[in-house]
């Protein structure tokens, strides 16, 4: 591993990214406190900055919220929301790069490998149910839908390693073919929804939606997205070494078999968890690293801070649109992330294409 540390240090220094990295990051940040101070203020009520501030500050001190004020709106609706599609959207970006570099694919997804379609029928079964709001801060939901994404994967894992060995592209096409199958059994379980309501809104959350946004329901996505950072980066340069394939990663003194293992937790819990309080959101964990690359290039070490934080920018910045682009309706953030998404990574593609 101190073989591994010094190769990265020196690629460090030579390439002359640091310094750019660092602008990226503050640049993000700015882009993060405009993004969500717009989300608390746009709406159907437009809010204005100071009143957002003096409901914040209230909020935070404990005051009580002024009566006939846009307090309650802004306290207890838009910052709760805002924050969680920040964590989710930081969340996602996170995902999207480690399962990245677990296939050593860049097209690969929770999607992909079926994890999100495990998680989804997990959290649609717990709500079909009726046990989605059993436990503390609804962690009846999230552990369904971490449940569903740890059953889901470990059959993939399971069928990526049969006849022994890994192999990427077997990751990659048993996830589809599972995720698939997960699907079909999601579908029926909406169909089995006790009315019409209830159907209505477990597509909706099929679709994406913070709706449901809480102080509460921010406590396990805000867990899951620090640890799973801490952990992530605390791996960044084995990260690094996997992507140059298992045979180098190995001679660097990696153990892959346990860094795999590793991998498939942290994406699974984090998959779980942000499934269950926003529901299924496609395109950010794509996305999010493909640019972030372009950028900063692939080192982990400065590509996972800086993939949370653009896929923090970006989720609240779709929230937006999604809350506001059409009167008195709200489009499932999902919608909006595809729409945005498709069209923005068909450009990456071309560009990789033209660049051989």
């Amino acid at each position: 591993m101190a073989t591994l540390a010094v190769a990265a240090e020196k690629e460090e220094r030579e390439d002359g990214r640091e310094p750019r990295t660092f602008l990226v990051a503050g640049v993000l940040v700015v882009a993060l406190v405009v993004a969500l101070v717009a989300s608390v203020c746009l709406g159907s009520t437009r809010v204005p900055v100071g009143d957002v501030w003096s409901a914040v500050v209230r909020g935070v001190t404990g005051d009580d919220l002024a009566p006939g004020t846009h307090d309650l709106i802004v306290w207890r609706l838009r910052v709760p929301r805002a924050l969680l599609a920040a964590l989710v959207g930081a969340g996602l970006g996170l995902v999207g790069t480690a399962t990245q570099a677990l296939v050593r694919n860049p097209l690969a997804d929770p999607y992909l490998l079926g994890i999100s379609s495990g998680a989804s029928l997990g959290a649609v079964a717990a709500i079909v149910l009726g046990v989605g709001a059993g436990g503390a801060f609804g962690l009846g939901l999230s552990a369904a839908a971490f449940a569903g994404a740890l059953a889901s994967f470990a059959l993939v894992w399971a069928m990526a390693r049969r006849g022994g060995g890994f192999s990427p592209l077997r990751l990659v096409l048993a996830g589809v073919g599972i995720g698939q199958f997960l699907s079909g059994f999601t579908h029926y379980l909406v169909l089995q929804a006790g009315d019409d309501q209830q159907t209505h809104g477990v597509l909706f959350w099929l679709m994406g939606s913070l709706g449901g946004a809480q102080w509460s329901t921010l406590t396990a996505p805000l867990v899951a997205v620090g640890l799973g950072l801490a952990a992530l980066l605390a791996r960044a340069r084995a990260l690094d070494a996997l992507l140059m394939g298992d045979e180098t990663a190995a001679g660097l003194g990696v153990d892959v078999g346990r860094l795999r293992r590793e991998l498939f937790v942290v994406t699974s819990v984090l998959t779980g968890v942000l499934v269950s309080v926003s529901g299924a959101i496609g395109f950010v964990g794509l996305m999010v690293p493909h640019v972030c690359r372009m950028v900063v290039g692939g080192a982990h070490r400065r590509l996972l801070p800086i993939a949370a934080l653009f896929g923090a920018v970006l989720l609240v910045v779709v929230d937006l649109v999604a809350r506001t682009a059409l009167p008195d309706q709200e489009l499932p953030v999902g919608v909006v992330t595809a729409l945005i998404g498709a069209p923005t990574l068909l450009y990456l593609l071309d560009r990789r294409l033209e660049r051989g």
